[in-house]
């Protein structure tokens, strides 16, 4: 399958799903991409606790607004 055809089909596979499906979807890949981005804060700031982390990636969100 080449990628056209690979994307069309996930774009019927989305289409057919409910509204409650697609933000679940959505939801899963924020909380994902978040995860990800904890973990890189992390390894740049190895001594930082928790909520050092959760601060740093809320600061992260804005900066990108």
């Amino acid at each position: 399958m080449d990628p056209q055809s690979a994307l069309q089909l996930q774009i019927e596979r989305y289409r057919a799903m409910t509204g409650e499906q697609r933000l679940a979807i959505a939801l899963d890949l924020h909380e994902f991409a978040c995860d990800v981005a904890r973990a890189g804060i992390r390894r740049q700031f190895p001594d930082s606790g928790e909520d050092e982390v959760e601060r740093e990636l809320r600061r992260r969100i804005e900066l990108s607004r």
